[in-house]
């Protein structure tokens, strides 16, 4: 029986190669800016991914894109997102990034964008919490959406090849050089490594851990931690208030800016980041203007339909939620990952957006910004993995197929050997998210016990295994838990 499996396992593995120069894992705004910035300085990138095409969009609108827009410069834009982070806060990093905004709205309306707009044609700008200045500026709740649609606009007339249908297993090294990557072929069940000369590393956060794992699996920052990449900014993570209540929806904060109210239950407002502990909090949007309402169309469709609520004559509960993370790879103003305090890097590895970590949100962030830091650090990394692989050689193949035996057998094992369920797992996951941030020694302890743990399938197909897929998703929440363990 033993024999039969290995021979099974054997024919699971795809025997040809393939060699990419550059190879972006993610699907959202990060991975597509880096895809177009690579492809633009002379080099074919392929974009892999398991959601399908276009699934980047569907991604929680919290907010606009931060941009000076109304500022002599971005010095002010800069100190509000210093002293939103605190002491933490990489101060070169933030100027960098907040430095850009201006670039980056203008190549986005250069390409189609089409942004909220004041009496006058100048961009609408929203206040927000944190911001000393409006700042927020974007296409009402739209926003992450419009701008993933421009970008793959842009990457299907550059005829960059995206793959929908990757699972990425593991992340090959050879000592602080990358060599590739191997995958699940999702439709066809097969394993098979890819060759590259650099890896970006620009896929969702892992918001998952806390909440539904199929909406941030952290499949970059998983990659990286499994691979000894050490990871920072882990122990920080920031709330989003505006969830509403008994449900994981998350709702723009731009909409307090444009007649919505964030109150207590009891009826007093209260700014974001004001909350007192055993209080009930409301979102009030019975003032929106017709205007308003039409940019938050989304917005409000969403709510009638999970809630039944309607906002013209009720309010919406809501509270505090992880809607997206901070901590991940560290990288430096080019998009690559460092070791050594940011005096080294790993050769042909890059990171970017929820990913990677500048250090620019230290312990806390500012609305906006983490969309603008999506942009920025995904254009950087492509365009220096990009002018870097052509000077550079594939290698490591024998460091590829090693890995490929062993990444066979861990998904053998998912079928042939008993374990607890996909749902069950999923479960002891999310309940060690709920107290990641405490109790760390316990929390390292339980990370090892799911590390041994097996999870066995009831699906036992081969092909177009989505259960297979959610599986191994949930287990790479596992070196991010201990990462974030480890952290505190």
């Amino acid at each position: 029986m033993r024999h039969l499996l290995e021979k099974e396992s054997f024919r699971r593995v795809r025997e040809n190669m393939e060699s990419w120069d550059v190879v972006i894992i993610g699907s959202g705004p990060a991975a597509l800016r880096a895809a177009i910035a690579s492809s633009d300085v002379g080099t074919k990138p392929i974009i892999i991914d398991s959601r399908s095409i276009g699934s980047g969009s569907g991604a929680s609108p919290v907010s606009g894109v931060a941009v000076s827009f109304d500022e002599v410069d971005s010095t002010a834009h800069r100190d509000d997102t210093i002293l939103a982070g605190g002491e933490e806060t990489n101060k070169s990093a933030a100027a960098r990034v907040c430095g850009e905004a201006m670039n980056v709205l203008a190549k986005l309306e250069n390409w189609g964008l089409v942004l909220q707009r004041r009496e006058g044609g100048l961009p609408f700008a929203a206040s927000c919490q944190g911001h000393s200045r409006p700042r927020l500026v974007g296409c009402g709740d739209s926003t992450t959406r419009e701008i993933t649609r421009v970008l793959e606009e842009q990457v299907i007339k550059r005829g960059i090849v995206r793959r929908s249908d990757l699972q990425t297993l593991s992340l090959v090294m050879d000592s602080k050089q990358v060599r590739g990557i191997t995958v699940l072929d999702i439709q066809s069940g097969e394993v098979f490594g890819i060759q590259a000369k650099a890896i970006i590393l620009a896929t969702e956060g892992y918001q998952g851990l806390w909440g539904n794992i199929s909406e941030g699996s952290g499949t970059g920052v998983s990659l990286a931690a499994s691979a000894g990449i050490k990871l920072e900014g882990m122990s920080n993570f920031s709330k989003h208030q505006l969830t509403i209540k008994g449900t994981n929806l998350h709702l723009p904060v731009d909409v307090l800016s444009v007649g919505g109210r964030y109150r207590k239950d009891s009826g007093e407002d209260i700014e974001i980041g004001e909350e007192e502990s055993g209080e009930d909090y409301v979102l009030d949007l019975r003032n929106l203007g017709p205007d308003a309402k039409v940019w938050y169309a989304q917005t409000i469709r969403r709510i009638e339909e999970r809630t039944g609520l309607n906002i013209n004559s009720e309010v919406i509960p809501v509270y505090s939620s992880v809607a997206f993370t901070l901590g991940g790879a560290p990288i430096d103003e080019e998009g690559r990952v460092t070791f050594n305090s940011q005096k080294m890097w790993h050769t042909g590895l890059y990171a970017a957006g929820r990913s990677a970590n500048t250090g620019m949100h230290g312990e806390g962030y500012l609305p906006g910004n983490l969309q603008l830091e999506d942009l920025v650090t995904g254009e950087a990394a492509g365009s220096h993995a990009g002018q870097w692989t052509k000077t550079a050689n594939f290698a490591g193949s024998n460091k590829i197929e090693k890995e490929l035996s062993k990444v066979s057998k861990n998904i053998e094992d998912y079928f042939s050997i008993e374990g607890q369920s996909v749902g069950e797992f999923s479960s002891r996951v999310s309940n060690i998210g709920k107290n990641v941030h405490s109790n760390s020694e316990m929390n390292i302890s339980s990370a090892k016990e799911l590390k041994e743990a097996k999870i066995s399938l009831t699906d036992k197909s081969r092909v177009m295994n989505t259960e297979l897929v959610q599986a191994i998703q949930i287990k790479s929440m596992v070196p991010i838990i201990e990462a974030i363990s480890k952290s505190g």
